[in-house]
This record gives structure tokens, C-alpha cells and sequence, in this order.
């Protein structure tokens, strides 16, 4: 879409000139008086000093930050950084439990939440500032020391924050929990302010002009593979990419689901201070504020979605169905949203859903999720279709298979998912996406319905798989249109007869939908 991203932004940009980038958002700061090259030596002889690469005694590894010395918005970023970097954790689950654990709540929670988010979001580009500001890679940084560095270049760069106040912020983080290396990192931030975030792309990332993916892939922070894989399933269009990394850097707002027969939209929208949602009918867009002990939550009249995922789950149910229509089929249920949505739709129309789910965990959490909606909950593998009764062949009306996938349409909402996520992942997630939808294929009776989806764009995890797999399947398939099944005006569908959507077309993550009908 040309110019209708949630965020208003312009969409000047594309592959013959420099991407149009918002202006960095620091209004006050300050250079080094030394110019650039004596400090980074400065900072090289302030990290030799205290051992190679900055290191200090495995004891400083992980240390929490002394309380008595860091703020407590910036200690909670912190550590909510280093157990994503230390230990693969996901910021989503882990910020929550140190906000409530220090004890911070309103403006302060909104900081840390920003810092932590926004630093995971720009770690690529922040990484490659931080390198060359040190004169080194990061890698031969203390690993405290670079989560500490990291946090203070996001102030510097994408921040309001003063200079002054996020260096000195900095160097106390650093002084507890890295001691002796408060040299080299005031060093090293004080080289960071000497550009603001025009000028360090425009020093490090390679020419548009001969390097375009190479180039967005460091302006905007994100792997080269994936700006590839974007700009593969648009067309090519590096405008449009462009605009893509652009929004998945932006801080999304977070959606509801309002179950049908259970709870109002617009009620609902009035309770968080928010707004009914664009298209999906269910979807409520809400204020900003912590949602805490919602009622609506709490009472599982209402849960947190996404809204393109309310709309792949709303086009299956939607679909016109000749025959009967009351087994439904979630082959992939967890943790439980689309279930959810699927249960109370099923529950209007006196059908039952049958949630299958691998993993106990998650079946446990769909089960919470569906709790009083007619929804019965398999704790099995979803290839294993036609091995017991309760999931038969032909049996099925409507089937669900929500895939797991790489996550690439999700990575606004987690942010580190765009640092883990390798190529080398595809080919056993395909492999599996190919059989789940076989084997719904095989659930569905004739003339039932099945709608394929990912929440990732990349050609192999949609187009490829779902063509391949109906191909292979052993049973006769046609595909369905599936842009009529989504709202009417919704912009930006392609021609058919899969849809993909888009943050900066639409602002949902980038769900992929297609529906066959089996013959």
C-alpha cells in the first residue's frame, strides 16, 4: 500500500535513491571534543587495561546491576535483555515477571518495556555502531559489558533521552555489572554520540545503489536472509520492503479478540480506552495502558490476538460449506487464540471444535483458553489423523492448520526471533508444515474445507509448501479463493487465490491463508 501504513510514514523511498528514514528522535546531545579515531584508540587502551575483549572474572558474568547505583526502569531493561542474549529467552515472557518483580508500573514499566524492545529490535545495527565505535567486534566484549552498551546506544540513537544522562546511566550500569571496564564503555558511548543514526548507517551500511539488501538489512536491522525473503515475496519491490522493515520497528499496539456471542467490540474498545479494530470484527486495538486483571480476560469473554490472526481463523469459518457443518478441527491449537475464536463461533452455530496439540504444555493452555466453549482438546500429534477415532479420516467439516512456522510475519511483536532464526531452519519446518497439511486434508471429508496458515511470508513456508503438499496428499483438492473470505475493501490481497497480509499494508502480522476444498 502506498501510503496507508498505521504509522502515516511517507513511502518516498525505493531502490534508486537512499530509503527515506524517520529522523532520529535524540533532540539533545553532545560530541567527544577528541575526533573519532583518537577515541576509539582511547577506548582500545581503556579495554586492554582491564583483559582481553573487556572480560572479567566468570563471576561477572550475568551479575544483576546493583540497585544502589542504576535506575530501575534501566535495570529491568537490563536484565530483560541479558536473559534473551544469555539464555534464548523471549522478552514477552520474561519483561513481565521483572516489572512486577521490581515494582515498576506506569511510566517507568513504559521506559523499560521501550528499552528493552527497542534494543532488541535494532541489535543488528547497533552491534555493527558498537564495533566500530570500539574498534573491535562485540563478540570480544563481556557479555554484562555489551548488554550494557547496547542499551545506552539505543538511548543515544533512538531515544529522547539526553546524552549526558544516557551515557552516565550507562557507565553506572556497566561500573555494576562489569567492574573496570567504566573506561572503556564511556569511551566507547562518548564515540556513539559523535553521529546521531543518519550518519552511522550512512558510514557503515554498504551502497543501495550496488548493495540495496545489504544495505536495509543494516539501516533497518534486520538479517540479510530475511530482508531477502521479504523482498522475494514482494515482488522484488524494495520500496515496499523498505516500508516493511520500517513497521516491523515500530512498537505495534496490542489487539484483542471480543468472542463472538460474549463480548461487545465496542464495549469492550470503551473498557481499555482503545478502538474496534480495522477489519477483523472481533478486533479491539487497545489504549496503551496495561490491561492487568481485564475482566474480560479473566472471565474468557476476550483474549489477546492479533488481528490478521482473528481474520485467516474468521475467513475459515466464514467459507460457504455445502453438506453438514458441526466438527470443526484445530490441528495445531496451541497456545489456544484461534481456538478460542473458533470455539465461540462454533458455539453460535452448534458445531464443536476438536483442538489437537503436541506439546502438554500447550494443550493445557488451550484448554484454559477454551474453558466453557465446546471445544474438546486432543493432547496428540496432528499427523497422527486416522490412528484413533476421535481423529478420523473424512470426518471433519472444517480444519484448521495453523503450522508452526519461522515466525518471520511476527517480528515486531518478538523482536529477537529475527537474531535466531537461521535458513538452515526451513527445511525440517517445511517438511512438517507438508505433512500437517496432509494430514488435514486427509481429516476433512468430501467436500470439506481446510485453510493452511503461517505467520511468515517466506515463498517456501507458504506458497511452495501448500502447493507441494497438495500435490502429494493423495486425495483431490481445489483451492478456494480466500479474498472474498476477508472483509470487504481490504486493501492489498493480490490476485488469489491465497492472501497474504502485511503490517505496513493492513497492520496485522504477516499471516498467509489458503484454503482448499477437498473433492
Amino acid at each position: 500500500m502506498a501510503s496507508g501504513s498505521p504509522s502515516g510514514r511517507s513511502s518516498r523511498d525505493g531502490p534508486g535513491g537512499r530509503p527515506t528514514r524517520r529522523p532520529p528522535r535524540r533532540v539533545w546531545g553532545w560530541s567527544p571534543r577528541r575526533r573519532s579515531r583518537p577515541v576509539r584508540r582511547q577506548a582500545r587502551a581503556s579495554h586492554d587495561r582491564r583483559g582481553r575483549g573487556g572480560q572479567r572474572s566468570a563471576g561477572a558474568r550475568g551479575r544483576s546491576p546493583d540497585r544502589r547505583s542504576v535506575d530501575l526502569p534501566r535495570q529491568a531493561a537490563y536484565q530483560a535483555v541479558a536473559a534473551v542474549n544469555r539464555d534464548d529467552a523471549y522478552a514477552n515472557l520474561v519483561l513481565p515477571s521483572i516489572l512486577r518483580d521490581i515494582g515498576l508500573v506506569g511510566r517507568d514499566a513504559a521506559f523499560a518495556t521501550e528499552l528493552t524492545y527497542g534494543t532488541l529490535r535494532h541489535l543488528g545495527t547497533l552491534d555493527a555502531i558498537l564495533t566500530d565505535a570500539a574498534g573491535r567486534e562485540v563478540a570480544r566484549i563481556d557479555p554484562p559489558v555489551r548488554d550494557a552498551l547496547r542499551l545506552g546506544a539505543y538511548q543515544l540513537l533512538h531515544t529522547r533521552v539526553p546524552a549526558h544522562a544516557a551515557v552516565s546511566s550507562t557507565v553506572d550500569l556497566v561500573r555494576s555489572v562489569g567492574p573496570g571496564a567504566t573506561g572503556f564503555a564511556n569511551a566507547v558511548l562518548r564515540e556513539v554520540t559523535g553521529r546521531d543514526a543518519e550518519a552511522w548507517v550512512a558510514r557503515l551500511a554498504p551502497p543501495l545503489e550496488t548493495d540495496p539488501i545489504g544495505h536495509l538489512a543494516l539501516a533497518y536491522s534486520h538479517p540479510q536472509w530475511i530482508v531477502r525473503a521479504f523482498a522475494e515475496a514482494l515482488g522484488g519491490d524494495l520500496g515496499e520492503t523498505t516500508r516493511l522493515l520500517i513497521e516491523n520497528n515500530e512498537r505495534p499496539a496490542v489487539h484483542l479478540c471480543a468472542r463472538p456471542g460474549l463480548a461487545d467490540p465496542v464495549t469492550l474498545a470503551d473498557e481499555v480506552g482503545g478502538a474496534p479494530g480495522a477489519f477483523s470484527p472481533y478486533a479491539v486495538y487497545s489504549g496503551g495502558g496495561a490491561l492487568g486483571d481485564l475482566p474480560a480476560l479473566t472471565e474468557g469473554r476476550a483474549h489477546v490476538q492479533d488481528e490478521g490472526s482473528q481474520l485467516v481463523a474468521q475467513a475459515l469459518a466464514v467459507a460457504a460449506l455445502d453438506g453438514p457443518d458441526g466438527r470443526w478441527l484445530d490441528l495445531c491449537a496451541g497456545p489456544g487464540g484461534k481456538s478460542g475464536l473458533l470455539g465461540a463461533i462454533a458455539a453460535q452455530r452448534g458445531a464443536r471444535l476438536t483442538a489437537v496439540e503436541v506439546s502438554e504444555h500447550r494443550a493445557r493452555l488451550v484448554r484454559q483458553a477454551t474453558h466453557d466453549l465446546p471445544v474438546t482438546v486432543l493432547h496428540t500429534d496432528g499427523r497422527a489423523v486416522g490412528s484413533t477415532p476421535k481423529l478420523a479420516e473424512g470426518h471433519f467439516d472444517r480444519v484448521l492448520v495453523d503450522a508452526p512456522c519461522t515466525g518471520l510475519g511476527s517480528l515486531r511483536r518478538r523482536p529477537e526471533s529475527r537474531w535466531r532464526r537461521q535458513p538452515s531452519d526451513l527445511p525440517a519446518l517445511t517438511r512438517l508444515q507438508r505433512e500437517l497439511l496432509a494430514a488435514a486434508l486427509r481429516a476433512a471429508r468430501s467436500g470439506g474445507l481446510v485453510a493452511y496458515v503461517t505467520c511468515s511470508p517466506h515463498v517456501v513456508e507458504t506458497h511452495v509448501t501448500v502447493t507441494e503438499a497438495a500435490r502429494r496428499c493423495g486425495v483431490p483438492v481445489d483451492f478456494v479463493d480466500a479474498r472474498p473470505l476477508l472483509p470487504e475493501g481490504m486493501p492489498g490481497l493480490g490476485d488469489g487465490p491465497t492472501v497474504q497480509l502485511w503490517p505496513h499494508r493492513h497492520g496485522t502480522d504477516a499471516m498467509f491463508l489458503a484454503v482448499l476444498r477437498r473433492s
